[in-house]
């Protein structure tokens, strides 16, 4: 554990205003050596929030939090503001069941007034907060901290725009930590900040406009776009002028003596929308950080002195692995085949395509409706456009999935990773919904993968169909060790398997539940309920054959799913109402997650609470089949034999072989 002091001494913000700025850099390096310990222990987002400690110690010495309003874009940086809001004594619970989460979340405390886990939404969500504080006549300033990634998103622009037409007061930082917008900074650029966001400098600024308008519109004009646009070019801040806001920057986000005079300034200058562009180095202070190309972005467990991180060797490769190797050899194959990401190279696994194919492949920033509709063009004129994004990103993208794609019937191929629970991240990374969000779509096909092997075979379905939009959907994670085909083969269109034959009960899998599925069967065989078991590796046609046999030929048929109510579950229940298979004798379950957002924790433990292991599914035969049993014996007591999918529900024993 970590020396702290001055931490320790930290119950809430109100402690850290009392400090002087001496004290402030050491309680800086104390926050940093308690993240880098908690972190250590819990896993999660280490180098965004080593490379904010210092701004995140100057905000909450400066602003008072939380009758200021404090909002961090993503939250995934916020660790070092959690420790210093009262949550130290649980910030080794971070993304663990019970614990705190790694992303900012209003339930959790009155610092965090915005949840957050998804990029590019803090300017929005500010500007809403400033409004409502005007509207309320209440008093208080907003701060919005955006990192220069997040400002890839259009959301950020929408928001800054409206706000600069607004004219509110609020303070938007721009946390650059990968040097993408501005060089690097000194004493001379900061010193530039502290002038042009101080009272004289802006008291001036108003005193010359007023003078202009006196010497007529035209002049005021003219002269009022010469000095901005000076100052533009010497700042950099062009661009957010024209958007509405005062520019100040860049400055050094690790320096507390530039960065504390310059927040002042802003705090307690006049009306109106402000950005800071703080430059900061993701990973600050952590040597191992400091040297790998991600920063130690996301890290699992890891030893504090070396930063070796304690990854358990795999038993067999990850899903997203799969698909990248799979996409590849249909690449080779196949040069119209085109690789589409939204800022998620390395987490889709297209990196490995990026490298290969260069000039076929295309990161369009934190941008998913840009992305799907880019690869509506490119579908447009031939080419085989393969959209790879977490389910929970592709949400984001949902206006252009119908009116850009399917609408047109554009062959644009979706391949949704993180689909289903997905652990520590919790509910604002769960892949829940892509299934009813996608299967209410008019020529969609949508797959889900049983296992890696399958994976390979949906992957060459995909880039083999050119017949309208598709979408396979697989989990986080490793599969479970099956051996890879050495070519994908595609499979037919909405058509699914039988796995084993049983007589009493039906289990009708979609997605990776279906290892679960098989678990279940065998616990059921050994209780004396034959049980079968298939996979429908469509929801989208779904094989209307297979459901009308399991429907007909047993007792009880229990679909299976890692999605949300709404998906293929109910989708299975309209095509029995179409046909007709709701007759007596027939008991129907659709297991689906739950109907509600599930906080973080393992996968095993999340899937166990949604009713989704082996456990629950016999749970749920055993207790469908009691009914069954019960009237099996009063059907024989009066000479009859109950035949599920039968008009009348039985028939007279002697018919029952027919």
């Amino acid at each position: 554990m970590p020396t702290t002091p001055l931490l320790d001494g930290i119950a809430s913000p109100a402690d850290l205003r009392r400090l002087s700025p001496f004290q402030l850099k050491q309680l800086a390096d104390e926050l940093r050596a308690e993240t880098i310990d908690a972190v250590s222990v819990t896993g999660g987002h280490l180098g965004a929030g080593l490379g904010v400690v210092e701004l995140t110690v100057a905000l909450h010495h400066l602003f008072d939090t939380p009758r200021d309003t404090l909002i961090w874009d993503v939250g995934h940086q916020a660790y070092p503001h959690k420790i210093l809001t009262g949550r130290r004594d649980r910030i080794r619970t971070l993304r663990q069941g019970g614990g705190l989460s790694g992303f900012t979340k209003r339930e959790e405390s009155e610092y965090d007034p915005f949840g957050a886990a998804h990029t590019s939404t803090s300017i929005s969500a500010g500007l809403g907060f400033a409004v409502a504080r005007d509207l309320k006549g209440a008093d208080g300033h907003v701060v919005a901290v955006i990192g220069d990634g997040a400002m890839s998103a259009g959301m950020a622009y929408e928001a800054m725009n409206n706000a600069g037409a607004l004219g509110k007061r609020l303070i938007v930082i721009l946390n650059d930590n990968d040097m993408s917008i501005a060089p690097p900074v000194g004493a001379l650029s900061a010193h530039l900040a502290k002038l042009l966001s101080g009272k004289t400098y802006l008291s001036l600024r108003d005193h010359g406009r007023q003078l202009t308008r006196r010497l007529g519109r035209g002049l005021d004009s003219k002269i009022t776009r010469a000095v901005e646009h000076a100052r533009g070019y010497l700042t950099g801040g062009t661009l957010f002028d024209q958007l509405g806001f005062y520019y100040v920057g860049p400055i050094d986000g690790h320096n507390l003596d530039h960065l504390i005079p310059v927040l002042r300034n802003v705090r307690d200058a006049p009306n109106g929308p402000i950005l800071v562009h703080v430059v900061t180095q993701k990973g600050k202070g952590y040597a191992p950080a400091e040297a790998t190309a991600d920063k130690y972005h996301a890290v699992v467990k890891f030893d504090v002195a070396t930063g070796q991180q304690e990854k358990a060797p795999a038993a067999a490769p990850s899903y997203t692995k799969v698909f990248s190797q799979s996409l590849l050899r249909e690449a080779a194959r196949d040069d119209k085949i085109i690789a589409i990401t939204a800022a998620m190279p390395s987490g889709t696994g297209l990196d490995a395509f990026a490298k290969a194919y260069p000039s076929r492949f295309f990161d369009v920033g934190i941008a998913e409706q840009h992305a799907v509709t880019f690869a509506a063009g490119l579908a447009c004129e031939g080419l085989k456009p393969v959209c790879a994004i977490y389910s929970t990103f592709l949400q984001r993208a949902y206006d252009q999935i119908v009116h850009d794609v399917a609408l047109q019937k554009l062959p644009v191929r979706f391949a949704i990773d993180r689909a289903g629970l997905v652990g520590a991240d919790g509910a604002t990374h769960a892949g829940a919904f892509d299934t009813a969000y996608l299967g209410c779509l008019p020529g969609f096909v949508l797959m889900a993968a049983a296992d890696e092997a399958d994976l390979v075979h949906m992957v060459a379905t995909a880039c083999a169909h050119d017949e309208g939009p598709i979408a396979l959907r697989y989990p986080r994670g490793d599969g479970v060790g099956l051996a890879l085909p050495d070519v994908g083969v595609p499979l037919e269109i909405g058509r699914g398997r039988v796995l084993r034959e049983g007589t009493r009960v039906a289990i009708l899998s979609y997605g990776t539940r279906l290892g679960e599925c098989l678990a279940a069967a065998e616990r059921l065989d050994a209780m004396g309920l034959s049980t079968t078991v298939a996979d429908a590796r469509f929801a989208k046609p779904l094989d209307r054959a297979l459901i009308r046999r399991l429907a007909q030929h047993h007792e009880a048929l229990i679909t299976v799913e890692e999605g949300s109510v709404g998906g293929f579950g109910s989708f299975v229940l309209h095509a029995l109402a179409d046909d007709g298979l709701f007759e007596a004798g027939l008991k129907i379950k659709t297991l689906t997650l739950p109907d509600r957002f599930q906080d973080q924790d393992t996968q095993a433990r999340l899937y166990a609470q949604a009713g989704l292991d082996a456990d629950a599914i016999v749970a749920v035969a055993t207790g469908l089949c009691r009914p069954a049993a019960r009237r099996s014996a009063m059907a024989a007591a009066a000479g009859l034999r109950l035949v599920p999918g039968h008009a009348s529900g039985t028939v007279p024993l002697h018919e029952a072989s027919t």
